[in-house]
């Protein structure tokens, strides 16, 4: 079974996601800690109310990027739980080499867009705005680009003409807890293979 170490700011939905599907089996793995750089990070109790590990880690104040004596306590703390794969979950510092090369090819991330469009923040909004007729999420692996990593799984949704980007942001959502965990399982079962820019994943384990 994969352990899995989540990291979060905020609500924590796509936490809470991927802590049911492994209780109930459609992950075969264990959330075995959940860290935040928020203090005030609703995630934490509900971490806690799901019988979570959920810590809060100081990781520099009023740095976006998690580096320095920060990272190390994240890095240091994940160890001490063998955490075998990291996923973000609404976390909202950047990860640099570091982090990255401890871990590499073992953190993963989900975006609400279809990557590479609207990378980074307000991502819905951006999707709106622009006028596009489909949106969605993507899971990919992170590497040291902005929502740049090897994509693993997509999923469309439309954008509709009165769409707010709130209204999207809440059609996006049940397609991330859908995807999210469908991908820690592909994880889990060594299906994902990273070559270059392209995740392959084994003929056996994907129906599409």
């Amino acid at each position: 079974m994969v352990r899995i170490g989540i990291l979060v700011s905020g609500r924590g939905s796509n936490m809470v996601s991927i802590i049911r599907a492994c209780n109930e089996g459609r992950i075969d793995g264990e959330v075995v800690t959940v860290i935040s750089d928020n203090l005030d990070a609703p995630a934490l109790a509900k971490a806690h109310s799901l019988g979570v590990e959920a810590v809060y880690i100081d990781p520099s104040p009023g740095k976006v990027v998690l580096k320095g004596e920060g990272e190390t306590r994240y890095i240091e703390h994940l160890l001490s739980r063998n955490v075998d794969l990291v996923c973000l979950a609404g976390f909202m510092r950047i990860l640099k080499s570091g982090f990255l090369n401890q871990f590499k090819g073992r953190i993963m991330n989900i975006h609400p867009s279809l990557l590479p469009s609207f990378p980074g923040l307000k991502a819905q909004k951006q999707a709106v705005d622009y006028g596009v007729r489909f949106s969605g999420c993507t899971v990919h692996f992170v590497d040291e680009s902005v929502d740049g990593g090897p994509v693993i799984l997509q999923a469309v949704v439309p954008v509709f003409q009165n769409d707010t980007p709130e209204s999207l942001a809440e059609r996006i959502l049940r397609e991330e807890h859908r995807i999210y965990p469908e991908a820690i399982q592909l994880f889990a079962h060594g299906k994902l293979e990273i070559k270059g820019r392209k995740v392959f994943i084994k003929e056996d384990a994907w129906k599409g």
